[in-house]
């Protein structure tokens, strides 16, 4: 999943969005009975498939679910007060609560789905990573950060002892493993699968998440890289709703664990970006939970504070506080 900080880029959205947000201080756009599920192409919309095929029935609502492009737009959405629900990386979601707009974390639905990739026979482990070069899938996001706690556990410098490369994304990085343009990489899901299914002497080093939780102390078993999301104000005022929407969405999780074959055809369906192939494929191996963002917060905190070692403010510098943990009413 793309995972990322505010950059030059959230600027541009920002003004391509300034439209909306003049339409809604007039009552238009969203604030209506329309209520959308704000998700996002890609395996980050994978667990919510069910919904675009049958949305929630809420009283008063009239529900949809729309795949934008990017990570981005969602949170645009949110800056501009366009959206009440939706799905983010956390440590976006923390940097646009930092920031004062109103959003609470709601439910984790997707946890740690990194693959350390390698068709080098020298790399046996993580151990052998030094003087190489490692393809790192989007430079100051998750499996960046990650993956560098993981290396100085190992008591490595990231910076010194190899080459942490950021030049392709994350299907090109797929696509040089099978070439062998690249030997090693860091990939998330699905484009880990993508890659295993391309090219048979490709092999996974060592398991990200065990190696995360090591790294951690044991404190954590795996590290939330999608976060479900609510406006403050939408979710005090309508705690029903919101309580459909979590229902609704835990139980499309549950049916796309249990039928990836399914889900992978409803997915391409609604184009999401993956081949169903290659999302059924990917499915058992991506780790989509639902778990209540207040019995998540140790994880979600343990993640902030890797972004707080690695860039403060990216998060908005301080770790999000009682507010952001969204308990329902």
């Amino acid at each position: 999943m793309k995972n990322i900080t505010f950059t030059k880029k959230m600027c541009m959205v920002l003004l391509v969005i300034s439209l909306p947000s003049f339409l809604h201080a007039f009552g238009a756009g969203e604030r209506n009975n329309d209520l959308i599920i704000n998700s996002i192409r890609g395996s980050s919309g994978v667990g919510l498939i069910h919904l675009f095929e049958n949305p929630p029935e809420i009283d008063g609502f009239n529900v949809r679910v729309e795949a934008l492009a990017t990570a981005d737009l969602v949170a645009a959405r949110f800056i501009s007060g366009e959206a009440r629900v939706g799905i983010l990386p956390p440590n976006m979601a923390a940097k646009i609560a930092s920031s004062g707009v109103d959003i609470r974390a709601a439910a984790v639905i997707g946890t740690g789905m990194l693959s350390l990739l390698t068709i080098d026979p020298e790399v046996r482990s993580i151990a052998d990573l030094r003087g190489r070069t490692v393809e790192v899938a989007v430079r100051g996001a998750t499996p960046d950060f990650v993956f560098r706690r993981i290396l100085r556990h190992h008591g490595f410098d990231p910076d010194r002892d190899m080459n942490l490369a950021y030049s392709l994304t994350p299907p090109e990085i797929a696509q040089s493993l099978i070439a062998g343009r690249v030997s090693t990489a860091l990939l998330p899901e699905p484009f880990a699968t993508m890659a295993l299914m391309g090219r048979p002497d490709i092999r996974a080093v060592s398991d990200i998440q065990e190696e995360w939780s090591r790294a951690g102390g044991g404190n954590v078993e795996n590290y939330p890289m999608t976060l479900l999301v609510v406006e403050g104000a939408f979710a005090s005022a309508n705690p029903a709703a919101v309580n459909e929407i979590l229902r609704a969405v835990r139980t499309s999780i549950d049916m796309v664990i249990a039928n990836p074959n399914e889900a992978g055809h409803l997915v391409e369906k609604h184009d999401l970006g993956l081949r169903a192939d290659i999302a059924a494929a990917a499915i058992p191996n991506s780790s989509y939970v639902f778990i209540p963002a207040v019995q998540a917060r140790p994880s979600l905190e343990e993640l902030f504070r890797v972004f707080l070692e690695n860039d403060p403010v990216s998060i908005g510098g301080v770790l999000p506080d009682d507010r952001f943990y969204y308990r329902g009413q």
